[in-house]
């Protein structure tokens, strides 16, 4: 019998005859490890502008205490959450440990070919964002992938205040 099924937990098609996934997000303990071990986190695609979720999403991640550095051509120069953004992750003078994407699916190819260039150790595409291309560009560069997760929600979760 020849059918697809929707792998439950990311609602993407699974062939049940082939029986094999082309990507798997890392569990939840090896997140729970990045997240932890994660000093920047670089945003691409951060707005300036407060009700924008890229804007909130980093917002929250600074308060609970992670350093995020804007990146947004458009934004270039400005102060985003207190901190310089740049037009490129090339341009960020620092080590990116997570380059967090707020980009259309289409658009994320060419942000893992630099995320491998920089050296940054994590590709995390936002809730909503998914490229098989991309995840193969990145693992093929030493990079960890994360793919259709919130940062936000995933560091809630892991992390509870207490």
């Amino acid at each position: 019998m020849q059918h697809k099924a929707k792998d439950e937990w990311k609602g993407r098609n699974m062939d049940m005859e082939a029986n094999t996934m082309a990507f798997t997000n890392p569990s939840r303990e090896e997140i729970k490890e990045i997240l932890a071990n994660c000093g920047n986190i670089a945003v691409v695609g951060l707005s300036d502008k407060p009700e924008r979720t890229s804007h909130m999403v980093a917002k929250a991640m600074q308060e609970r205490g992670y350093r995020i550095i804007p990146v947004n051509p458009v934004a270039q120069g400005k102060e985003i959450l207190g901190e310089t953004c740049y037009a490129s992750l090339s341009e960020v003078p620092e080590k990116i440990d997570i380059v967090n994407v707020f980009r259309r699916s289409e658009h994320t190819p060419p942000i893992a070919e630099e995320a491998v260039r920089v050296g940054a150790r994590v590709l995390w595409l936002q809730q909503g964002i998914y490229n098989e291309e991309a995840a193969a560009i990145a693992q093929q560069g030493g990079l960890t992938v994360i793919m259709d997760r919130c940062i936000k929600v995933e560091d809630a979760v892991l992390k509870p205040r207490g």
